[in-house]
């Protein structure tokens, strides 16, 4: 039976939530006649879509549709139900909010977070921006149907909605998901039944999904998918996925876009720590290069208690740290080459232990192809099954063989891709991983 039903405003935004849900393999509908409806389709059903095509209609006709729709697909065994507004505000987003809560019971609110970042679509201050524009000021605000003339989310709703609306900026969100869990609770307590909230990027809408889980509140998602489909990933996850993973990244480009790219990876991701690797102990001497591996590898697995991504990233980026090889050479008669390989080695052997010693850890990012070569052969394993593409010269798959098998990877050349594109890779890995 269903677990996540979404009420959308029409067709299209019914199939964009759709999609985005069966691109994490859930099994999804769209149902576009309630006289057909029987729930023995269901049987095999993870998402159900229900466009109620209100977004042109009055108020009034809208809350009824939607009303009427929630009271039918309503079920005790659903975990996420949400209404698909559109990522500009058009329609009747306070009529059709009201309507679910008032079908699905008093101790339901609403968490609103749209937001569609891969659009342009962001809330920062309250107040809606479309690539950079307040909504006021886009082509929106000229539509001849449904017109959007200001920019204040929480007015908006204010606007259209029976009920109180409260705001969560951004100066609450770097708080922490605990302190949002809170204030979402406090907000409830004093009668918000909605709650608009700042996002901007896809790790927002994390922190918010998380948040309010914590707070073990009835709510419903109102938003234009994405927000759904990352509470979805969170609640409705496999009985095989269940456990709590983490992902370790081995980074040791030292290359400037590597630096751009991790600093912003770690900028992004609220659950992530970086441990610098001192590249040059890796060379002095094997009872050197033995300390610094046995040291990251505890620091690792010390991290992982509060953090579910951690990253080992050689302290090369920065030029000041950048070794002189020539140093090295009465050690290594084999020349650059030896001393790289025994630098990608050293990255490999730390994510070997850590691997072995936490079974926890079930994704590994790793940058640059001669370090995702030493983890292949330092963890045994016969290849890579190559699942799918993140983004140009950035592969994800799984081990094969071996030990470890089944282990996600996603490997990305050292110089490949923009600023975004490590936060891209490890963003990818939690959605395969459902975290």
């Amino acid at each position: 039976m269903p677990q996540c039903i979404v009420v959308a405003d029409d067709l299209t935004g019914a199939n964009a939530t759709g999609v985005l849900l069966k691109k994490m393999n859930y099994q999804t509908y769209t149902v576009m006649n309630s006289e057909r409806l029987e729930l023995a389709l269901f049987d095999s059903c993870d998402c159900v879509m229900y466009p109620t095509d209100s977004r042109g209609v009055s108020s009034s006709l809208a809350y009824n549709r939607v009303y009427n729709v929630t009271n039918l697909l309503k079920e005790d065994g659903v975990k996420v139900y949400a209404k698909r507004i559109d990522s500009t505000m058009r329609g009747n987003v306070g009529s059709e909010t009201d309507a679910i809560l008032d079908a699905l019971g008093d101790d339901y609110i609403a968490i609103a977070a749209p937001c569609f970042p891969a659009s342009g679509r962001i809330v920062i201050g309250g107040y809606m921006l479309v690539k950079g524009l307040p909504l006021h000021k886009t082509e929106v605000a000229l539509d001849p149907k449904t017109p959007v003339t200001v920019s204040d989310v929480k007015q908006i709703f204010e606007q259209q909605s029976k009920y109180p609306v409260g705001s969560i900026l951004m100066n609450d969100m770097m708080n922490g998901k605990h302190y949002l869990a809170d204030r979402m609770k406090e907000m409830a307590a004093d009668g918000c039944r909605i709650i608009v909230t700042d996002c901007v990027t896809q790790e927002d809408l994390d922190l918010i999904a998380d948040a309010v889980i914590t707070s073990q509140l009835k709510f419903v998602a109102v938003d234009p998918g994405v927000f759904t489909a990352t509470i979805a990933r969170k609640l409705i996850v496999p009985a095989d996925k269940k456990e709590k993973k983490k992902i370790l990244a081995v980074v040791g480009s030292v290359n400037p876009v590597t630096r751009q790219q991790m600093e912003e990876l770690w900028l992004s991701q609220r659950t992530a720590y970086n441990i610098f690797a001192a590249t040059k102990r890796f060379l002095e001497s094997e009872e050197e290069r033995e300390a610094e591996i046995t040291r990251i590898t505890d620091e690792v697995l010390e991290a992982s208690r509060a953090f579910d991504i951690i990253t080992v990233t050689g302290d090369g980026i920065y030029p000041e740290n950048r070794i002189d090889f020539r140093q090295y050479e009465d050690r290594f008669p084999g020349g650059v080459d030896d001393m790289t390989g025994t630098i990608n080695d050293s990255f490999a052997e730390i994510a070997h232990r850590v691997f072995t010693m936490h079974q926890g850890f079930k994704g590994i990012y790793s940058s640059g192809g001669d370090i995702t070569v030493s983890v292949c052969r330092r963890f045994q394993t016969a290849g890579l099954c190559l699942l799918d593409e993140v983004l140009p010269l950035a592969a994800y798959g799984q081990f094969l063989k071996g030990n470890f098998e089944g282990v996600h990877i996603i490997t990305k050349g050292g110089m490949v891709g923009e600023s975004d594109a490590a936060n891209r890779c490890i963003t990818y890995l939690k959605e395969k991983l459902y975290m």
